[in-house]
């Protein structure tokens, strides 16, 4: 019994020994002995174990690549590269969203109009069953179905002017009357301009996909030089609105304003963006600090200007509210690196504080008169964490960004109809950014004026309700026929 028991403990240890990798070639040779089947097993045993082990070898060094990956973010380029030149990597993907989406419960629906135009009425009617192919016993129950679409002939009309030339005795000249059509030796009509201008500069197609569309559905062929040297004669026609944009901008009680990086011929430029709900003017300069906001502003801007923290801004705004959204992204890059229990404290902090400016605000019975005490109580919290002494360089680089900007963060607690982000002045500046990446933005000076000026004009007349094909084909045959630009059309009364 006691040699059995013996033999099994032997057993035991060899097979250890040849599963913790440190089998002699003495012990080999003993386990052969007692069995060679035992052999076999142990073989198994230790290839099941590598496998095992190559497994969670694996999957500790994709965590590792992952942590990584988190920490040091995408690489690591300056603003102005353009995206041809920007290395390729794969984006984390977004977050998930918390909420459904579509409106909530309880929502009034909404859904296409019916068109107030029928253009042709047709008929349906079955003669047989579809189903056995029986005969039909006819009812008076009907239904009716609106569908647009769109002519399959898209041909461009052609017309041919014949214009008479008449002797005046008293002028002693010919003369002849003016073809509102088109502009003078243009042999292309306003809609197509003001079409491919609009695709080109207010939808963000490039000029080949802008040729290619006109050509193929319009049935219009034109070659790149006849389009951009339209676009340009067109702009210097409305060269007056996009100052009368300007003006009306700098007059105004709120103004978004925002910049992003731009190219002009190779070179690094900026494009500005300057809106509000009825205006959006748009300047292309290689200044990104003051000498571009000299050209805008000319003076003090006398309202409020909601901005990011760029300080370029600082000497041009007597208030300015600064965008907390900017602000809360801050927090949240910080996070990603730093976890010191001072930084996690301070930032709990201030998004509590953020967030209970936006919470007052957001109230239906929300005026400053009303909760002028609770507005008192957060500019003292505010002024209160810009004061303190923080050991943590983060916190204490954001406490001082806090003590500068004390009196423009919370600015839209005194005027409700300034807002507590720069969403605006972004959702502006989004159509050239696409068109940015597409069309690489400009070759000459020439080109961003022209640029510059059109999409102020379209984007205003997009934002005052007015259909910008048919106000730019009509300005400019009343231009052509007075000789005398009307004034920039005013928000319509649907927008108020």
């Amino acid at each position: 019994m006691d040699v059995r028991i013996n033999r099994n403990e032997r057993i035991r240890v060899l097979l250890a020994a040849a599963l913790d990798g440190t089998l002699s070639d003495a012990q080999a040779e003993e386990l052969v002995a007692f069995d060679p089947d035992l052999v076999k097993l142990a073989i198994l045993a230790a290839v099941k174990r590598i496998a095992e082990q190559n497994e969670r070898i694996a999957e500790q060094k994709d965590c590792i690549a992952e942590l990584n990956a988190k920490l040091d973010g995408p690489p690591k380029v300056d603003p102005s590269t353009p995206s041809g030149q920007r290395p390729i990597y794969t984006k984390p993907p977004s977050p998930k969203r918390k909420g459904k989406p579509g409106a909530k419960k309880g929502h009034v629906g909404t859904r296409r109009p019916t068109p107030q135009r029928i253009d042709e009425h047709k008929e349906h009617r079955l003669d047989r069953c579809p189903c056995c192919g029986g005969k039909l016993q006819r009812c008076n129950r009907k239904r009716t179905r609106t569908i647009e679409d769109i002519l399959e002939d898209l041909r461009t009309v052609v017309t041919e002017h014949t214009i008479y030339r008449d002797y005046c005795p008293k002028c002693r000249k010919h003369v002849e009357p003016t073809v509102p059509d088109a502009l003078p030796n243009a042999t292309i009509g306003h809609r197509t301009v003001a079409l491919s201008a609009y695709l080109h500069y207010g939808v963000g197609v490039s000029i080949s996909q802008v040729q290619d569309l006109l050509g193929g559905q319009f049935q219009t062929r034109l070659s790149a030089g006849g389009l951009v040297a339209a676009w340009q004669r067109m702009a210097v026609i409305f060269e007056p609105w996009y100052v009368q944009i300007a003006e009306q901008a700098r007059l105004s009680a709120v103004l978004h304003a925002d910049e992003t990086g731009w190219r002009m011929n190779g070179q690094t430029w900026w494009l500005w963006c300057f809106a509000n709900r009825t205006t959006c003017y748009y300047l292309i300069d290689p200044s990104r600090g003051g000498p571009a906001l000299d050209k805008f502003f000319v003076e003090a801007f006398d309202g409020v200007l909601i901005t990011d923290f760029w300080p370029a801004y600082n000497a041009f705004a007597t208030e300015r509210q600064c965008c907390l959204v900017h602000l809360l992204r801050e927090l949240e890059k910080v996070d990603e690196h730093n976890h010191s229990a001072e930084w996690q404290a301070f930032a709990k902090t201030l998004r509590r504080l953020v967030r209970d400016g936006i919470r007052l605000r957001k109230r239906a019975d929300f005026s400053p008169e009303k909760y002028a005490s609770r507005i008192v109580r957060i500019d003292r919290r505010l002024r209160a964490m810009a004061e303190a002494e923080y050991a943590d360089a983060d916190a204490s680089r954001l406490a001082k960004r806090l003590w500068r900007h004390c009196d423009e963060l919370f600015t839209f607690l005194d005027y409700p109809e300034v807002t507590f982000d720069n969403n605006l002045a972004e959702r502006m500046i989004r159509p050239a950014v696409i068109l940015r990446k597409v069309s690489q933005s400009n070759r000459s000076e020439k080109g961003a004026a022209v640029q510059a000026v059109l999409m102020s004009v379209y984007r205003t007349l997009k934002l005052r309700g007015h259909d910008p094909l048919a106000t730019i084909t009509s300005t400019l045959r009343t231009h052509l026929t007075t000789g005398q630009l009307p004034s920039l059309p005013v928000p319509s009364v649907a927008d108020g």
